[in-house]
């Protein structure tokens, strides 16, 4: 009895600490401010977005060349906008319009990130771009890993001309639940990032680009927000692919196509 009960003592206590610090195995901030042209980018400006909550949040932007769409980017949990340069260089000499927003506590952003925080974040990242002039017809939505859900639930509450989701989870309790199964995570987890039921609530087009050999999150959860997701919905499955390399091999390329694919 002593034994159980002492183990019961632990478990309670482990899920206390995943309860109390659940965040600080979602998010991996860096804070590090770097401006697009110490990089060596051309024609992409550092803008500041000031939050109802009094957060400053840093973005990169660069308008879209005439009859380009505009790409409203959010990124994953380590990632800020300058590690993703190269993908920002991609898309805007394409004449592709970008506004990269990085999240609370990335890139020189203030505050700290939760879910709640980066899906109003989203919001006002898109009134920012539609206050600029920037049609909703014309914006693209694009989340990289953990940044699908500020994607999917941003399209839920604002017009779209589509949203490309890369790597994308179908939620936060499923991939804990790979290594945590043992713990009642719907019950500690605060943050749930529930793609698979909020996808089914997006009208606009939707693109899922997944590499087969993810490590991260599962080709198989990709697989799933497609099934979940509403027409016209289209997915790409790249078979050497793994979590963060797709644009090496080719989602660019088919996010294009799938944009182009839209006014025919």
């Amino acid at each position: 009895m002593e034994l159980i009960a002492w183990g019961a003592a632990i478990y309670a206590v482990i899920c206390a600490v995943v309860y109390f610090a659940n965040r600080a195995f979602i998010y991996f901030p860096d804070p590090v401010r770097v401006a697009p042209v110490k990089l060596g980018l051309t024609g992409v400006e550092e803008v500041e977005l000031h939050t109802a909550d009094s957060v400053t949040l840093v973005g990169w932007y660069t308008p879209a060349k005439k009859g380009k769409p505009t790409i409203l980017y959010f990124h994953g949990n380590a990632s800020n906008a300058a590690n993703r340069a190269p993908r920002v260089d991609t898309i805007t000499q394409d004449g592709f319009g970008l506004f990269y927003l990085n999240n609370r506590g990335y890139g020189g952003s203030g505050g700290k990130p939760t879910e709640e925080k980066n899906i109003a974040d989203a919001i006002a990242a898109y009134d920012y771009l539609f206050g600029l002039g920037v049609p909703a017809s014309t914006i693209v939505a694009y989340g990289e890993s953990l940044g699908s859900g500020q994607a999917i639930q941003l399209a839920t509450k604002r017009s779209l001309a589509a949203i490309v989701l890369e790597s994308p989870l179908t939620s936060i309790i499923d991939v804990a639940r790979g290594s945590y199964f043992w713990l009642p995570l719907g019950l500690l987890i605060t943050d749930k990032y529930d793609n698979e039921e909020n996808v089914q609530s997006v009208t606009a087009p939707v693109l899922v680009l997944h590499g087969e050999q993810d490590g991260i999150i599962p080709v198989e959860m990709g697989m799933r927000l497609f099934r979940a997701a509403n027409e016209p919905k289209r997915i790409e499955i790249f078979r050497k692919g793994g979590h963060v390399d797709l644009f090496d091999h080719g989602a660019w390329g088919e996010t294009k196509r799938f944009v182009a694919s839209l006014g025919k």
